[in-house]
C-alpha cells in the first residue's frame, strides 16, 4: 500500500468516498477512466467473486473472456493481497 499512497491518491480515493449512487459512480468514472478502464476493473472484480466461488480457469474464461494472465493475478490478490476484495465481498453480504 505504502507504494501507490500519497496526496494525489488520497484525494481520488477521498473523491470516491463522496459517491452516493451507483449513477453518481458512473458519471464520475466515465469521466475518470476510459470504458476501456472501467470495463477491465468491473472484469477483474467479477473473476474475483468465481475464484471466491471456487469456479475454475476454463469457466471463468469462458464467462468474462478475462485471459488466464487476468485471472491468476486476481487470483494472487486474493491469496497474498492487502484482503481488500474480502473487505468489499463482506460488506456487501450485509
Amino acid at each position: 500500500m505504502d507504494k501507490l499512497r500519497n496526496e494525489g491518491t488520497d484525494s481520488f480515493f477521498e473523491a470516491v468516498l463522496t459517491l452516493e449512487t451507483i449513477d453518481e459512480c458512473y458519471r464520475f468514472f466515465e469521466d475518470v477512466c476510459t470504458v476501456k478502464e472501467i470495463q477491465s476493473i468491473a472484469q477483474r472484480f467479477v473473476v474475483a467473486k468465481m475464484l471466491r466461488d471456487k469456479r475454475i480457469y476454463s469457466d471463468i474464461v469462458a464467462e468474462t473472456g478475462a485471459s488466464t494472465a487476468t485471472i491468476s493475478r486476481v487470483n494472487r490478490s486474493l491469496g497474498y493481497g492487502s484482503d481488500g476484495y474480502e473487505l468489499v465481498f463482506k460488506r456487501l453480504k450485509k
